[in-house]
């Protein structure tokens, strides 16, 4: 009772515009001279804040929406892993199916790194990014990756011995659906994920054969200079983190995930896991998601950052609470949209 008391009075208190607790936490990113941020609480199934702050494209001078979609980054990941996760229900793949039982080509180290290694960033892959000449000038995509690491003869670590994030497992996830599937990666998560969720303007994007509708283009604001950084050489790669959405359509996403619609209840419990090495030894990671006890609530989570994005998708799942950050600035650490997510937890718990 208390709590929906003291709900009561916070959300009178965001009614009352630029003095509200939220708009404080936001101050830096609201103005209409600079990039912003798109800023979404849900309790219980109802949107009880959501507001945009500064500009999505300043090329046509348009302001942040709930409708303005935003380079995921890892975020993106959660969305690999449910498509992966569906194989699985289907049994197409199963948790221990090994990289060189999907693609024959691969060295055999691939033998003993399994989907679950690849879901948990526990395989010891290399990381591509270490792999691309400083000359580069094309943007690398999924299948680059794979044909990468099909050259690369060695681990940082035997598969399982250690948890190590990494962006090239989950590019070749991509590959492994587009494999199992016949779909092109785009395409499965529009079929299997989007459209049955409802999230109809969220795309895979591939530049030249789709387009992002309402996009936020990635800035930098260095000194008194706000430069355009929304692409690097790494923004092509899908797997890993891209994906464009909205608020608006995340909290479809956030919402479908209290349900059964995209995956069987048995399964789906797994998403939510602590992994455990080898050893025994558990580490803060699921299927996509990050793990942690924040205000002795359990958390599940991802943040995404990328060159001119930095987002979180935060959730309580036994309170339904949920905290969507997406902001088109290339400011601060990877983490630091879950300093803001912290800080809105505080206000509530």
């Amino acid at each position: 009772m208390r709590r929906y008391l003291l709900l009561l009075i916070f959300v009178f208190s965001c009614s009352m515009g630029n003095g509200s607790k939220i708009d404080q936490i936001f101050s830096d990113y609201n103005s209409s001279e600079l990039p912003g941020a798109a800023v979404m609480i849900i309790d219980n199934g109802k949107i009880i804040f959501n507001k945009g702050y500064g500009i999505a494209d300043f090329t046509k001078n348009i302001p942040i929406t709930d409708s303005t979609n935003f380079r995921l980054a890892s975020i993106t990941k959660q969305f690999t892993a449910m498509s992966i996760l569906q194989l699985i229900d289907k049994n197409f793949l199963s948790f221990n199916t090994t990289l060189k039982e999907i693609f024959t080509q691969y060295p055999d180290y691939g033998k003993n790194i399994t989907i679950k290694h690849l879901l948990q960033h526990t395989s010891g892959l290399v990381d591509y990014e270490d792999l691309i000449p400083d000359s580069a000038t094309i943007q690398i995509k999924d299948n680059d990756i794979l044909n990468l690491m099909i050259k690369i003869d060695s681990l940082y670590f035997r598969p399982g011995e250690n948890h190590k994030y990494s962006n090239t497992g989950y590019a070749i996830l991509s590959q492994i659906v587009e494999k199992i599937s016949g779909l092109s990666f785009k395409d499965y998560l529009k079929k299997m994920i989007f459209e049955p969720v409802g999230m109809l303007n969220t795309i895979a994007f591939e530049n030249g054969i789709n387009e992002v509708q309402n996009r936020a283009f990635g800035y930098t604001i260095d000194k008194n200079e706000i430069k355009f950084t929304d692409q690097s050489i790494t923004s092509a790669v899908l797997g890993d983190g891209g994906i464009y959405s909205s608020t608006k359509d995340l909290f479809k996403w956030d919402q479908a995930l209290y349900t059964n619609i995209l995956l069987s209840e048995n399964l789906f419990k797994e998403i939510f896991k602590r992994g455990r090495l080898n050893n025994g030894k558990y580490f803060d990671y699921g299927y996509g998601w990050r793990l942690e006890n924040y205000n002795q609530k359990e958390i599940v989570y991802h943040t995404g950052s990328t060159y001119g994005f930095r987002n979180i998708i935060y959730r309580i799942p036994k309170e339904k609470f949920t905290i969507i950050i997406l902001t088109n600035r290339n400011a601060g650490s990877e983490f630091s949209t879950l300093d803001f997510a912290h800080k809105i937890v505080d206000l509530y718990f």
